[in-house]
């Protein structure tokens, strides 16, 4: 057959260029170069166990064959997960799109009004129909958001409830069982007594600090919480609601009733179930939370123009500045899945998401009178959209359950006597005949006729809601195909992604996507699959995830692992969750201190704190290297109640420390577990590996090492491998068995996370294989020491290398020189990189002052020349600013990025032409990137927070001021 290895592809650099770049390291051959960068006694003395490499034609057709073995049956088993219609414009130009898979967080808001935009949408949608102040842009899903709400109702005690130690957090038996059990897990290391109860008998106490109803409840019932809502706060207690969001727009939202927070997913708007995600969970709140709300919020600003811009708000809330401090480890959301469902709400509008809404409820309603005239019992007097069942005498649930398999039908068999039916956005007349005859011919009676669903409101008029939703133009204005494509076009084109150039993110990863690799996520085989169904219609989710977990282990050199954790953090907060059980499995709960170096990422500390331990600081020297005599002094005064040390490898300064395995023994030696942060596992994959170093767990970034896109902020996921003896305690799942024989209660809503991505990963192993793994790695320490040996011809200062004078995948390069000499930060040497169509490097990160830049293996050596070049007429710029030739203020360093206003406006009144501004060297004009907007003011943005679609005159009356 003649194929090509995916690994010729996957790679930028050609086989010719490794000889050029091998000189500017300095380095004799590709071999020698990873020796002087990894230490030898962590080498691997062998390839890694893993099957040959398919070509891309060979792995579509296994793919193709894997997901024929699920089984896409109708599913009305709900929970939480519904079936859903994605709009083919949304799917084509949205989820296909790398133009919006591709990009990064928004932390750079002038490259990024687009998808910032996108996500405001989603903000004023979420605010719109839950009728609160103030929304984040997504949480990870509806259980860990839940989650979310609890502990900020715990941050946001009275001084009172604070004094008084108020620790009990209310939960309505009717809330999702899945939701139950990652409440469980987050309750229990911080001290949280989870009081389960009827809100209707609940008495309110001094100790209870919060609440969680489901509206509707599980079982389908609309209730009126108002009253539950009053008296928790007599008695200062807050109130969160899990809020089904399609059925807010027919029912009064939770914020016309009093509740404080308003959490859940918005799967259901057009975004495919998955097998359980990656689904955009929403978090709402009242305005005077903004700074205890965690995720990322959009905020609406001005920039250096005067013009209306976009930006993330607040930014001093995120982990990686509030560390040990932070109330959340929020770190990847899921922005790529919330612009989707903010399109489904533009697309649809009010009058779409009214018909949507009640063609699912009058179904239901039509559902719910032929069940009790075939004679079974409808529970749920006012619902929405499920019924709960009870079977009359005479009639078996095993019965029901054959038929309606027998129809490709999935029910959500509660017991043995009752059954619970959720309707979705698809449901017809001919389905609720088919449903309609499975229940009467069990009770012996003849086949039923639907003629048609007719718009009929079944709940009490009390529960309508009233209040009118979606009104602002950008909800109106797009009805039509043409419309809608041209508006996502025109966000698509303010944004830098991969398809557009090199995004040199240190720490970030952010590698090629390969197209054969997303072509499944849009296969019905692998979005129709509810996560609850029985486990012979996911065989071909079985052998993913079974080959997933084997080949994760295999790389890692560990023994088990987990796809549940939904991100890096969540991995991170899982890892730590199994190293806990193992100590108090062992009589040593006591065990609550995690040793971190000063260079680690913010979310370890945030995910030590989150699992109720102690963070001790280990101190790092000026090479960036751990001070292993502090590590050794910190471990042994605290050998008593060691519980981990966390370490990022290489660490987060880019560097293989080589001293690495004796931080391994000493933790061992004093009681310890050893938890290694997977970000950087770029360097390691075929080389080396957490289980040789001696790790006992390590959670890994599929969204950086392995090839999932990050999607403008999110999916993430983020899996743990974990030694043999700690296997047993992986998390489980209440509805499909999953985990160790001790396990962790869950620690996300779906069994398996965000499965409906991992295919993403399975490609790219599948076809690059032990070797060709081997080779991604070489070639990213390569393409990183390229630059770093680059970047020191052109006199930048790398800040850290190893003991031979490598980097690993990444370098740090200072910038803090500059700003002494001619006054430019890091910050002006990011912004003009866009003039020249880059996105900004990781800024300020790890250390003040500096850039963080990651090329990984996939950008191809003319685009790194580029960068290169771009970077050395950033210098001389900066040299003109020395010399006395360019303005210390009004250069294009300081004025950076220029837009296209600027630069065709009537005046210019710079010291520098317009042509040195936007096309300072002759390729850029070949492709020029414009950014649509100038530098952002963030200060006016947190002093004015704007976080709606609405425009921007509406503010000028009334703002919110968070000073």
């Amino acid at each position: 057959m003649a194929t090509e290895k995916f690994v010729s592809r996957h790679i930028g650099p050609r086989n010719g260029d490794i000889k050029t770049m091998l000189e500017t390291v300095g380095a004799p051959s590709l071999e020698a170069l990873i020796d002087e960068t990894i230490p030898s006694d962590i080498r691997l003395e062998k390839a890694l166990d893993l099957p040959t490499a398919l070509s891309e034609y060979e792995y579509f057709s296994k793919i193709k064959g894997i997901a024929a073995k699920n089984k896409v049956f109708r599913t009305f088993i709900g929970q939480g997960y519904y079936d859903t219609i994605t709009p083919a414009a949304i799917q084509r130009n949205v989820l296909e799109n790398p133009g919006w898979y591709t990009p990064y967080t928004p932390y750079q808001a002038e490259v990024s009004q687009g998808r910032l935009e996108a996500l405001l949408n989603f903000q004023t949608m979420i605010l719109d129909l839950t009728k609160m102040e103030l929304a984040n842009s997504s949480l990870l899903d509806e259980a860990t958001a839940v989650g979310e709400s609890m502990y900020m109702m715990q941050a946001l005690r009275s001084r009172a409830k604070k004094k008084a130690d108020a620790n009990q957090f209310f939960v309505d038996k009717n809330v999702f069982a899945h939701t139950l059990d990652v409440l469980t897990t987050r309750a229990t290391p911080l001290g949280i007594e989870l009081v389960v109860g009827d809100f209707n008998t609940f008495e309110f106490t001094d100790q209870v600090f919060g609440a969680i109803v489901q509206y509707p409840a599980s079982n389908g019932s609309i209730q009126d919480y108002a009253g539950f809502v009053e008296r928790a706060h007599q008695f200062e207690a807050l109130v969160a609601v899990s809020a089904d969001l399609m059925s807010l727009v027919l029912l009064t939202p939770p914020g016309e009733w009093g509740a404080d927070i308003v959490v859940g997913t918005s799967q259901r708007f057009g975004v495919p179930m998955g097998y359980g995600g990656p689904h955009a969970a929403y978090m709402a709140c009242r305005e005077a939370y903004k700074r205890s709300i965690p995720g990322r919020i959009i905020g609406v600003t001005k920039d250096a123009q005067g013009n209306n811009a976009l930006r993330l708000a607040l930014q001093t809330r995120e982990q990686h500045i509030k560390r040990e401090k932070a109330t959340s480890n929020i770190c990847t959301a899921q922005a790529l899945l919330a612009t989707m469902a903010g399109f489904y709400g533009v697309y649809h509008g009010q009058e779409g998401l009214k018909r949507i809404a009640l063609h699912i409820h009058s179904a239901a309603g039509i559902l719910s009178e032929g069940l009790k005239s075939l004679g079974y019992q409808q529970t749920v007097e006012n619902f929405f959209d499920t019924l709960q069942v009870v079977i009359p005498a005479g009639v078996s649930v095993e019965e029901i359950r054959k038929a309606a398999l027998q129809a490709e039908f999935n029910f959500y068999y509660i017991n043995d006597t009752t059954i619970g039916i959720s309707i979705d956005e698809k449901i017809s007349a001919e389905e609720l005949s088919a449903v309609l005859t499975i229940f009467s011919k069990a009770a012996g009676k003849n086949e039923v006729v639907v003629e048609g669903i007719e718009d009929k409101i079944s709940f009490d008029s009390k529960y309508a809601r009233t209040s009118e939703f979606l009104t602002l133009d950008v909800f109106k204005r797009y009805r039509s195909e043409t419309a809608l494509m041209r508006y996502i076009k025109s966000l698509e084109k303010k944004d830098i992604g991969l398809n557009t150039s090199m995004i040199s993110l240190g720490s970030c990863t952010m590698k090629l996507n390969a197209a054969v690799e997303m072509l499944p996520i849009s296969w019905p085989e692998i979005g129709g699959i509810h996560p609850f169904v029985p486990a012979d219609q996911a065989l071909g989710y079985k052998e993913i995830i079974e080959d997933l977990e084997k080949w994760l282990s295999v790389i890692t050199g560990f023994a088990g692992c987990t796809l549940q954790p939904n991100s890096g953090a969540a991995g991170e907060y899982t890892g730590l969750m199994v190293i806990r059980e193992y100590h108090i499995s062992r009589g040593e709960g006591h065990r609550n201190v995690v040793l971190i170096p000063s260079s680690a990422h913010g979310t370890n500390p945030a995910s030590v704190t989150m699992s109720g331990m102690k963070v001790v600081i280990v101190n790092c020297d000026e090479n960036g290297n751990v001070e292993f005599e502090d590590l050794k002094a910190k471990a042994e005064k605290h050998k008593d109640d060691l519980c981990a040390y966390m370490i990022t490898y290489p660490s987060t300064h880019g560097v293989f420390e080589t001293g690495i395995k004796a931080m391994m023994n000493l933790i061992h030696e004093n009681g310890g577990q050893v938890y290694m942060d997977g970000a950087n596992m770029n360097a390691q994959v075929g080389l080396t590996n957490p289980g040789t170093i001696g790790a006992d767990v390590c959670h890994l970034n599929l969204h950086k090492t392995f090839a999932i896109p990050h999607g403008g902020g999110g999916p993430g996921v983020g899996p743990i491998a974990v030694a043999e003896h700690l296997v047993q305690f992986l998390p489980s799942h209440k509805f499909v068995k999953t985990g160790g024989e001790n396990a962790i209660t869950a620690v996300a809503a779906a069994p398996f996370g965000s499965a409906s991505v991992l295919p993403i990963t399975y490609g790219y192993i599948a076809m690059l294989g032990a070797e060709g793994l081997e080779q991604v790695t070489k070639m990213a320490i390569l393409n990183a020491n390229y630059l770093a040996s680059s970047f020191e011809k052109l006199g930048f200062k790398i800040l850290y290398k190893g003991a031979k004078g490598r980097v690993g995948h990444e370098m740090i390069f200072d910038c803090r020189e500059f700003n002494k000499s001619v006054g430019i930060t890091d910050t002006d040497i990011a912004k003009r990189l866009m003039d020249y169509g880059f996105h900004a490097p990781t800024l300020s990160f790890p250390v003040h002052g500096t850039l963080m830049v990651e090329p990984t293996e996939s950008e191809p050596l003319e685009e790194m020349d580029r960068f290169i070049e771009a970077l050395a007429k950033i210098n001389e710029e900066m040299k003109e600013i020395e010399d006395g030739v360019a303005d210390v203020s009004d250069n294009v360093l300081k004025n950076a990025p220029h837009t296209h206003r600027v630069l065709t406006a009537d005046e210019w009144n710079h010291t520098y032409n317009r042509q040195k501004a936007a096309y300072p060297l002759s390729w850029v004009a070949d492709n020029k990137f414009w950014p649509s907007v100038a530098r952002v003011d963030d200060a006016f943005g947190d002093r004015n927070l704007m976080c709606t679609c609405a425009p921007l005159e509406a503010y000028m009356e009334e703002h919110i001021d968070v000073d």
